[in-house]
């Protein structure tokens, strides 16, 4: 046994024992083994895993920014609606004024026609019979002077008396109205006299007036201010009917029919108040 042992000494120490592959070397490196399939296949994994949430995330911003843009549309869709109700709104309150005008007026018209009524049969009040003859004594230049039953009418022009389309007196409307007024109370200074107000049929565009209601609302109102505060006729004398478009004396497909039709009618009743 211990020449044995000296003989595989000796041959360790010849052929070199640093061939061993597991024992460490001058300027050699240990030995690893490979990556195992187990390893591998864990990092596949979670390779796979990563791609999975990147196209998730993608996914879902693609969904995001398409809720995104049907959301600006949508927005959208919600401003044109309120403007719509705005504007339908905005048409209503013009509607709801020219009618609450317009009822104004036919109340007005009413009670006139009421307190007509009433000095008729009422014993405290004379009815003058006699205004066909006393319309003799009226100067009026070349107004135009008509019987219409029991009443008198006086026409005005209302384009020699307003710019067109307004209820604002032009400053030679005095010329007319002042001694017009003048003339009426010296020969009906005691009858009922009513201020009606006509226009074409023409669309309303710009101006304060939306309607011929309101322009003749405002065209009799501006005549009885005149009368009233300028020309010095009592006001309890006076009242106001705006007719709009409505009895017009000539057809309004003409130039002259429209201009015949835009008038202020001074209507004198056999009424005395």
């Amino acid at each position: 046994m211990p020449f044995l042992a000296v003989a595989l000494l000796w041959t360790c120490v010849a052929t070199g024992c640093s061939q061993n592959p597991y024992l460490a070397g001058g300027g050699t490196s240990v030995w690893q083994p490979p990556p195992s399939t187990t390893a591998v296949n864990g990092i596949q994994a979670q390779v796979a895993e990563l791609n999975r949430r990147v196209q998730l995330l993608d996914d879902n911003n693609r969904q995001l920014t398409t809720q995104l843009a049907q959301s600006e549309q949508q927005s959208q869709v919600y401003r044109d609606e309120l403007n719509l109700v705005r504007k339908q709104l905005s048409d209503t309150t013009q509607q709801y004024e020219s009618a609450r005008i317009a009822a104004q007026d036919a109340q007005t018209q009413a009670r006139s026609f009421q307190a007509s009524a009433q000095m008729r049969g009422g014993a405290t009040i004379r009815a003058n019979t006699n205004l066909n003859q006393m319309a003799g004594r009226l100067n009026l230049g070349g107004l135009k002077v008509e019987q219409d039953g029991e009443v008198l009418r006086v026409v005005l022009p209302s384009d020699q008396l307003f710019a067109q389309g307004t209820g604002q007196l032009q400053p030679s409307a005095g010329a007319i109205l002042d001694p017009t007024a003048a003339q009426l109370r010296s020969v009906f200074p005691r009858q009922r006299i009513g201020i009606e107000g006509y226009t074409d049929n023409a669309p309303m565009y710009g101006g304060a007036a939306g309607s011929a209601h309101q322009l003749t609302s405002a065209q009799t109102g501006a005549v009885l201010d005149w009368l009233t505060r300028r020309s010095g006729m009592p006001e309890q004398q006076l009242f106001t009917v705006a007719q709009g478009s409505n009895n017009p004396r000539q057809d309004n497909t003409t130039p002259a029919g429209r201009a015949a039709n835009r008038r202020i009618e001074l209507v004198i009743y056999p009424e005395s108040f």
